[in-house]
């Protein structure tokens, strides 16, 4: 790659990644890894139904979600910002070709289940890396690619919220993890008329609260492979989910890239 297309194409994506991150959906979730940064026991078990007893829980209410939800400084090396209007998808508004896969598009935009009394979303956004000290036309080509990548690498992970009543909980996560399982061949899903094709999901490891479960995601975008990683966790009748995504993991074709265990082990402790 010439040096001119690099130096412009990294400007580029100085200029616009912020804004790319700040509506992307995307995951992250190392498959070893706990949400306190550990490990996990190899034989935890994720797939299938909810082993929690299902018990009755009585719902956050709105007040009490909202000051259980993250807030700027809760994740250090983080921006956290209150999702906005143009972050909401209505519930109505997403569908999937087979019918048992809509729980998972649901946690992938936020929407609630039945059941849910209170919904609250965050934006998280990993901070930029420290700046090149050099100035992009006194680069060499490779280290322009170098900073092209670095411009890229972010994870915005979009962080839901929703409290639930009596089992409903429960319900949620068990019905979120059966449908991981069952569409681990993929499907089509319909964001507000677009189309989405997901090729795969693959379960991952992850804990945190009563119960979590934690999976890879590959859509397919003409060819162009972009991974994401959804994450679930429940705390008595409150069901989190995170979808991240990492720009510069997207440009790779499937690169991975970690979870940010650090905004998970900060939401669980907040949720307590």
């Amino acid at each position: 790659m010439r040096a001119t297309v690099v130096r412009r194409t990294a400007l580029a994506a100085c200029a616009v990644s912020l804004t790319l991150l700040a509506t992307a959906c995307g995951g992250s979730s190392d498959a070893d890894t706990d949400a306190g940064g550990g490990k996990n026991d190899k034989g935890a078990a994720t797939s299938g139904s909810s082993s929690a007893p299902k018990t009755s829980a009585k719902a956050l209410s709105a007040a009490e979600l909202e000051t259980a939800s993250l807030k700027q400084g809760d994740v250090e090396g983080h921006k956290v910002a209150e999702a906005g209007p143009d972050d909401e998808v209505p519930a109505d508004g997403l569908k999937a070709d087979k019918a048992t896969c809509l729980p998972v598009v649901h946690a992938m935009y936020g929407a609630a289940e039945a059941g849910s009394k209170a919904t609250t979303k965050r934006k998280v956004i990993t901070d930029p890396k420290a700046g090149a000290k050099k100035s992009l036309k006194d680069m060499t080509d490779g280290e322009a690619e170098g900073a092209l990548k670095a411009a890229f690498d972010l994870t915005s992970t979009l962080v839901a919220l929703n409290a639930y009543e009596g089992t409903a909980g429960p319900d949620a996560f068990a019905g979120l993890k059966k449908a991981a399982a069952d569409c681990a061949g993929g499907f089509t899903a319909t964001v507000v008329g677009a189309k989405q094709k997901i090729v795969s999901i693959t379960e991952e490891k992850v804990t945190g609260g009563d119960e979590a479960a934690a999976w890879t995601l590959i859509q397919d975008d003409e060819g162009a492979k972009a991974p994401f990683k959804l994450v679930a966790l429940r705390k008595e009748g409150t069901v989190a989910t995170f979808l991240s995504f990492n720009l510069a993991a997207g440009q790779d074709g499937g690169a991975k890239f970690t979870v940010p265990t650090e905004v998970v082990a900060a939401q669980a402790k907040k949720l307590g």
